[in-house]
């Protein structure tokens, strides 16, 4: 595999060239990501300055704002050099939309700088005591992923005041995210993992600090403050499509490089190539023809919902549904792919150096993932059987 197969039609407008221009030398050092167990600072701070962290973030804030679909192809081109990266990317981006609920000022002051990265966990790991105009913080929060380059970090907590666990109108625990500086965390040296080991997905942890109020965000009771199109789109179904962008990257990575394999590497004692097998092509042509019907599924769905964000204040229950059927079904995809992929690969596949075997492991991490893991099917079948359903993670 090499540079030249990046399109720059293929990602976001403005900021392309200038990620492209990274790309190869990300390629070229997978294995390092992955031996460092996070993505180095250098590689972070070229992909920050070409923008690739500002693709959801807000105009008014200097960000890109980028239509849904861009977004897609700009994360899944990345992530055909290596996904680890991608993941990266795609945290930073998705992290940076809770800009859009807060005010001008504070968001500024977080998320203003062109070239600032950030991240965090929504889970609800975290308590926050509401002390007025600011909260008391700690907590723990697994799943950092690319928290050690991130200039600030955002966790999850449910709220007590006054020593009691605030609820929202139906009696769940209220949760918002708070930000605060990433110097203000701890960070553990827990990622000890299968795949997507250069994501430096580790826990991080804060105690007994204050975070102001403005510094905190719901996305299931807040309205945003922005009022583009992007901030209409269902924020559970950017952060499924994320993960989704990385696993079909991902995936095509894997097949490009079994394909030129397959054209190359002679088979043992025969002196014939890989290509000339009958099992070969059809394996081949089976893995492209799933994967690009798993791209086309999903296009489509989120062409759909973008179309009834520009169009209405709020995006149906159907069409959420579908969004997220196509990407649980996209990241599903990417990992059978890989599989293929790895399978055709043989024996030389198995070492730890070989990139199949390191694509193979990233792509079953990420099918692991809450918002495109199985019970998502599940999810969505509720839905396009008329059954009830909370839509606040839809």
């Amino acid at each position: 595999m090499s540079g030249s197969q990046y399109d720059i039609a293929d990602i976001g407008r403005l900021t392309g060239a200038a990620i492209l221009a990274i790309l190869p030398q990300i390629e070229a050092r997978a294995e390092e990501i992955e031996a460092a167990r996070r993505m180095p600072g250098d590689i972070a701070k070229m992909l920050a300055d070409a923008g690739a962290m500002n693709l959801s973030k807000p105009e008014s804030l200097g960000g890109l704002e980028l239509s849904p679909l861009e977004f897609l192809k700009t994360v899944e081109t990345i992530s055909e050099a290596d996904a680890s990266t991608g993941w990266c990317v795609m945290i930073a981006v998705t992290s940076s939309l809770a800009s859009a609920y807060m005010d001008h000022s504070t968001a500024t002051e977080i998320f203003g700088a062109d070239d600032v990265i950030t991240g965090g966990v929504f889970a609800p790991m975290g308590k926050a005591e509401d002390l007025g105009d600011h909260y008391l913080l700690s907590g723990q929060w697994q799943w950092g992923s690319g928290s050690a380059n991130c200039s600030w970090l955002g966790g999850g907590a449910i709220i007590f005041k006054d020593g009691e666990m605030q609820t929202f109108e139906n009696g769940a625990p209220y949760h918002r995210m708070l930000y605060f500086p990433a110097r203000a965390a701890e960070f553990i040296d827990s990622w000890h993992v299968s795949g997507l080991k250069g994501t430096g997905s580790g826990d991080f942890g804060v105690s007994n600090i204050k975070v102001p109020k403005e510094r905190s965000v719901s996305f299931v009771a807040d309205t945003p403050r922005e009022t583009g199109a992007l901030y209409k789109f269902p924020l559970f179904g950017l952060l499924a499509l994320g993960v989704s962008s990385v696993a079909l990257g991902n995936a095509k990575g894997a097949l490009d490089e079994i394909k030129s394999i397959a054209i190359h590497k002679k088979t043992p004692g025969g002196g014939r190539a890989m290509a000339q097998r009958a099992t070969v092509q059809v394996d081949i042509a089976k893995a492209e023809a799933v994967l690009g019907g798993a791209f086309a599924l999903l296009e489509s769905a989120v062409e759909a919902a973008w179309e009834e964000a520009q169009q209405h204040d709020e995006i149906s229950p159907d069409t959420r549904a579908r969004l997220r059927l196509a990407c649980a079904h996209a990241t599903e995809v990417g990992a059978e792919v890989c599989k293929t992929a790895y399978t055709l690969g043989g024996g030389a596949a198995v070492y730890s150096n070989n990139s199949l075997q390191r694509r193979f492991r990233d792509a079953y991490v990420a099918t692991q993932h809450i918002a495109t893991a199985p019970a998502v099917y599940e999810l969505a079948g509720r839905i396009l059987l008329d059954q009830p359903v909370d839509m606040a993670m839809l």
